[in-house]
C-alpha cells in the first residue's frame, strides 16, 4: 500500500502580500541558520540614514520574491500548458518539480548577501578569474551548495522531486540540469524577474514613495511565453517594469 504524505503549511504574514503560505520543507530551509541570517541584513544597507524607514531585511524580500515568483509560474503554466508541453515536452510532473525549484531557488537567491547589501561587495575577496571581489552571487551557490545541502535534500517532502542542492545553485547560475528549466531563470534574473517585482513594492512601502509602486496583479495577467527573435521561447509581457 502506498504511503501517503501529508504536508503542514504555514503562514507568514507580509507587509505586502498578506498571507505568504509555506510547506514544512521550506520552513525549515527558512529556519537554517544561513537563512536566518538575512534578517539582519537590511536590503537597502545605509539608506535608513536618510529615509529612516528603510530598515527593511533581505530575509522579508526573500519570502516575497518566492511568493511573487511563485504567482508568475503558476500564471504562465496556466496560460500556457499546451504550448509547453507540444514546444518544449514539458509533462505534469516536469511542471511540478520545476514549481518547487522556482520556490527553493527563488527564496534562496540572496543567501549569500554580507551585510550592507552590496555596499559590502567592494571588500571581498578577489576572484582570481576575474581580478575582481566576489559578487553575493557567488556566495549565495556555495551557500545553497554546501550549507544547506542536508536541508534542502534530505526532507520527506523532496523524494517525490529529488531535488539536489547543486540543482538549485546551477539553476540560480543559469545552467539547470534540465535545459527545458532554464525558461524560468528569468523569473528571478531577467527584465520582468520577482526579484524586482518585489523589491519595488518593498522598498517604496517602507522608504515612503510612490514612484516604485505598480500594478502586480496586471503583470501577472499578461505573462505570457513567446518566440524572441532567435527562434527561442522566452518569458514575455507587454508591461515592461522600469526602474
Amino acid at each position: 500500500m502506498k504511503k501517503v504524505v501529508s504536508i503542514k503549511y504555514y503562514e507568514i504574514r507580509d507587509p505586502i502580500f498578506g498571507f505568504i503560505t509555506i510547506n514544512e520543507w521550506e520552513r525549515e530551509i527558512i529556519d537554517h541558520w544561513a537563512f536566518q541570517r538575512l534578517r539582519r541584513i537590511k536590503q537597502l544597507a545605509w539608506t535608513d540614514m536618510v529615509y529612516p524607514g528603510a530598515t527593511h531585511s533581505r530575509f522579508e524580500h526573500s519570502l516575497g520574491v518566492m511568493h511573487i515568483a511563485t504567482q508568475m509560474f503558476d500564471s504562465i503554466v496556466h496560460k500556457n500548458a499546451e504550448f509547453l508541453k507540444s514546444e518544449m515536452n514539458f509533462t505534469d510532473a516536469g511542471f511540478q518539480r520545476d514549481r518547487v525549484l522556482v520556490r527553493l531557488a527563488s527564496l534562496l537567491h540572496d543567501v549569500g548577501h554580507a551585510p550592507f547589501s552590496h555596499a559590502g561587495e567592494e571588500v571581498m575577496p578577489k576572484n582570481p578569474a576575474t581580478d575582481k571581489p566576489y559578487k553575493h552571487e557567488a556566495y549565495s551557490e556555495a551557500v545553497i551548495r554546501y550549507l544547506m545541502k542536508d536541508v534542502i535534500e534530505n526532507h520527506p517532502l523532496n523524494q517525490n522531486y529529488h531535488i539536489k542542492a547543486d540543482d538549485v545553485a546551477d539553476f540560480l547560475a543559469g545552467k539547470p540540469s534540465v535545459q527545458r528549466s532554464l525558461i524560468w531563470r528569468s523569473l528571478i534574473s531577467g527584465q520582468l524577474d520577482a526579484d524586482r517585482a518585489d523589491y519595488l513594492l518593498r522598498d517604496s512601502l517602507h522608504i515612503g514613495v510612490e514612484y516604485g509602486k505598480y500594478d502586480l496583479k496586471r503583470l501577472l495577467v499578461t505573462l505570457t511565453v513567446a518566440y524572441d527573435e532567435n527562434g527561442e521561447p522566452v518569458l514575455q509581457s507587454p508591461v515592461l517594469l522600469k526602474v
